[in-house]
């Protein structure tokens, strides 16, 4: 199998676990075992957990924001496409394996200091920022240049919300209501 294969097939076996059951009480025995590699084969592709826990974040956004880019953008033009991030939000929690956000849950788990962590979970969340930025610049007429940082970022405040609050509840309600909010925000 090729170098970049069992990389892939690393990162891949490690975020199903690392979403399913969380950093901490995922080992590297278990990643190991999970992928079928000897733990030589794992570090000469990753050399500390850490190094696997940003490629499991890198992998995991990187999926989402080409993910919720394209369904956004798949849908008529105007405030429809910043409302379809609810949209692809419901059909997010519908999943089976949905478990919330993976980034708010390894941020949860890391020490305070660890900053490689919480700057990559930034720098991720940042660009979702930017994507909705973009959705509003695109799909809003009429607003001023001054207020799209103020209005992604509370349109993004909604949808985390929205995330975490139907993971907590098991219930689509908060995605619902979150909608609701946020197409009063954007009249």
């Amino acid at each position: 199998m090729k170098h970049s294969e069992v990389k892939n097939r690393i990162i891949e076996t490690a975020s199903f676990l690392f979403y399913k059951n969380g950093y901490n009480s995922t080992g590297i025995n278990e990643i190991i075992s999970e992928t079928g590699i000897a733990k030589a084969t794992l570090y000469n592709h990753f050399k500390s957990k850490e190094d696997i826990c940003l490629a499991y974040l890198q992998f995991k956004n990187a999926t989402f924001i080409s993910d919720i880019e394209a369904f956004t953008t798949s849908k008529q033009k105007g405030k429809t496409q910043i409302l379809a991030i609810f949209d692809f939000l419901e059909v997010f929690f519908r999943d089976k394996d949905f478990n919330g956000c993976w980034c708010i849950k390894t941020v949860s788990e890391i020490p305070k200091d660890n900053e490689k962590i919480r700057n990559e979970i930034q720098a991720q969340k940042n660009s979702f920022i930017h994507l909705i930025s973009k959705l509003i610049t695109n799909n809003l007429e009429n607003i001023k240049e001054e207020q799209i940082d103020s209005l992604s970022r509370q349109i993004y405040l909604l949808y985390e919300s929205a995330v975490s609050e139907s993971h907590l509840h098991q219930e689509n309600w908060p995605i619902k209501e979150t909608k609701n909010l946020c197409s009063q925000i954007i009249r």
